[in-house]
This record gives C-alpha cells, sequence and structure tokens, in this order.
C-alpha cells in the first residue's frame, strides 16, 4: 500500500464534502506529474491525506482511500467544464483521476504549521519543499507515521 497527500480548497470540495458524498471523483488535475501519480502510482487500498489549501488554515484534516484504478477525466471533455481540454480526445485522453473514498476526519487539522514546526522529522516530505505546489504527491511511510503522531490523541 502507497500513502498520498492530496489538496483541495475547501470551499471547492473539502473533507466535509467527502464525508456527505462517501466517494467521489477526484477531478479538474490539470499539472502532468500530479495526473502520472494518479494514473500511474496510485492503487485501490492506498490511502491518502485530505490537505485543505488555499484557506485560512491551510493543513491536513482528515483521510481517504484511493477506490478506483485510474481512468480519464470526463471534465476534460465537456465543453461548459473549467476543465475542459480541447486537444483532449475520448481516444487519447489527457487528463486522469481517481474516485476516493472517505475514511475519517483527523480529530483536530495537522496544519502546515505544525509540519513546518517539525521539519526536522520530515525531511523530504514534499509538501514542504520549497516551491512545491503540486496537488497530488506521494507520501513516504515514515512521513505519514508523522503526520497522524501531530494528531491529538483522543481524550480518556
Amino acid at each position: 500500500m502507497k500513502h498520498w497527500l492530496m489538496k483541495s480548497e475547501p470551499d471547492t470540495f473539502g473533507i466535509d464534502h467527502l464525508k456527505q458524498r462517501g466517494t467521489e471523483p477526484w477531478s479538474g488535475v490539470r499539472n502532468y506529474q500530479a495526473r502520472n501519480f494518479m494514473r500511474d502510482g496510485m492503487q485501490p487500498g492506498d490511502l491518502a491525506f485530505f490537505y485543505h489549501s488555499s484557506c485560512e488554515v491551510p493543513g491536513v484534516y482528515g483521510i481517504m482511500e484511493i477506490a478506483t484504478p485510474a481512468y480519464p477525466d470526463p471534465t476534460q471533455f465537456d465543453r461548459k467544464s473549467p476543465y475542459y481540454d480541447a486537444a483532449a480526445t475520448r481516444q487519447q485522453p489527457r487528463w486522469h483521476l481517481v474516485d476516493v473514498k472517505y475514511r475519517r476526519h483527523l480529530r483536530a487539522p495537522v496544519t502546515l504549521a505544525m509540519l513546518k514546526a517539525h521539519a526536522a522529522k520530515l525531511k523530504g516530505f514534499r509538501l514542504l519543499q520549497a516551491g512545491s505546489r503540486l496537488s497530488v504527491m506521494p507520501v513516504a511511510p515514515g512521513h505519514w507515521d508523522v503526520v497522524l503522531s501531530l494528531e491529538p490523541r483522543p481524550a480518556k
């Protein structure tokens, strides 16, 4: 099993939306490297952090599961979609997506500030690398464990 981090703006689609829907296509990714991670690397059963970006308190808010193998993103063919791509054809799609399934909210977000405060333990974590703007990225097993260790423990 591999681990991932997937970013979304919570006003557009956040962890609460995913909880309500259960399973949802992760559509609209328009970066080739992020697409390649989904198309070539993700497998059903892999886990991903749900990261809220471009918001007041960016951070990891929940965990989701990769529910399907990658398949062509239908929004690339929809002329009315903001993700339409005139160069994409059904015979040669350019963009792929996976369906993700809600697993759980974190008890409290693991914020970007918290992650930066633990940068020594997260050396090599792509999210913290200068200039990193990818919306989909792999997470090394050790980094996965560190992020989860920052989640508050339940009250006894």
